[in-house]
């Protein structure tokens, strides 16, 4: 049984995280950390919580902090906090403005809780899970980031719409950045495990426009509805669940690469991973020429900005 802490509790993403996380049964206690301020928030989020597992059944275990030394022994801790991008917000100010947020927790989660698996959802996440990593000084296969996993996720949910068929029939990944310069591996991508470019249904699939809907897939439900809550609340639950029980499945999230694909290395970018109690650990891969090509300059704007953010967190 373990315990799981989620930072920035206070936000919009971290109750519903909660919700879908204690619905794990390896999961015995949660810990929900906010800001100071926020007790009362806090104090009834626990209480509504409390009572949506008693309803269920559930005995697991929820207490809220503000005091981040209540993370000490967590099994995983979740970062969510950080601040959502405003409208005609330049991206290097919103990475700088979460970096000086996460890389103080992360620093004291190395610190209090030296044996976690820490776990990065705050965007820009390929640059602040390098933060993290920096900043938490854990061995690289204890802090990965949410990655390219839900952009996945919503293009194999596409795919199997497209096509007519049911999404557990559908295998796909986007690796690279989690934005703009993302990457589809259509090499990879099989329905009942035949390779797709093998269906006639293929050629009449516009690849370009259901890869433009994952990128833009986030930006319209925030200009829509405000935030994203359910899609990566129920992707995050899928990773915790995917670490504490030793699953050992591959999905794609950000993690540092050493020269696991076609030799690059030295950045955090999403990736498929094999996900256990150990941690997370990126698979060595081969990819199409046209892939190698997108992702290398992909991980090259992601090692640029990252370098950026980090020399200024230093000044």
């Amino acid at each position: 049984m373990a315990k799981v802490t989620i930072l920035g509790a206070t936000g919009r993403l971290g109750p519903f995280a909660a919700h879908t996380i204690s619905h794990i049964p390896y999961v015995s206690e949660l810990v929900l950390i906010g800001r100071q301020g926020r007790e009362d928030f806090l104090d009834g989020l626990v209480r509504d919580l409390a009572d949506s597992f008693a309803a269920r059944g559930s005995d697991t275990s929820i207490s809220s902090s503000t005091d981040l030394e209540d993370a000490a022994k967590s099994s995983v801790v979740i970062c969510t906090a950080g601040v959502a991008r405003q409208p005609g917000q330049d991206r290097l100010d919103l990475a700088m403005q979460n970096a000086r947020i996460v890389a103080p927790l992360c620093e004291q989660i190395g610190e209090i809780a030296p044996n976690t698996t820490l776990f990065i959802v705050t965007n820009p996440v390929d640059v602040m899970t390098t933060v993290a990593l920096h900043y938490s000084r854990l061995n690289p296969e204890r802090v990965f980031g949410m990655g390219t996993h839900l952009d996945s996720m919503r293009l194999k949910a596409l795919i199997a719409d497209k096509l007519n068929v049911h999404p557990s029939e559908v295998h796909t990944r986007i690796i690279g950045e989690h934005g703009e310069s993302m990457v589809p591996l259509w090499s990879a991508t099989t329905i009942g495990g035949i390779r797709i470019s093998n269906l006639p249904s293929y050629s009449r699939l516009n690849l370009e426009r259901m890869v433009e809907m994952v990128k833009t897939s986030g930006e319209v439900i925030i200009k829509k509805k405000g935030s994203t809550i359910y899609g990566p609340g129920e992707a995050i639950a899928t990773l915790v669940r995917t670490i504490l029980g030793n699953e050992n499945r591959i999905l794609t999230v950000s993690s540092y690469i050493r020269s696991e694909v076609h030799d690059i290395r030295d950045v955090c970018i999403g990736v498929p991973a094999r996900m256990n109690r150990s941690g997370v650990f990126p698979v060595p891969i081969k990819l199409e020429e046209d892939e190698v090509r997108a992702f290398r300059e992909s991980a090259e704007k992601i090692r640029a900005f990252t370098q950026e953010v980090m020399e200024k967190l230093r000044e």
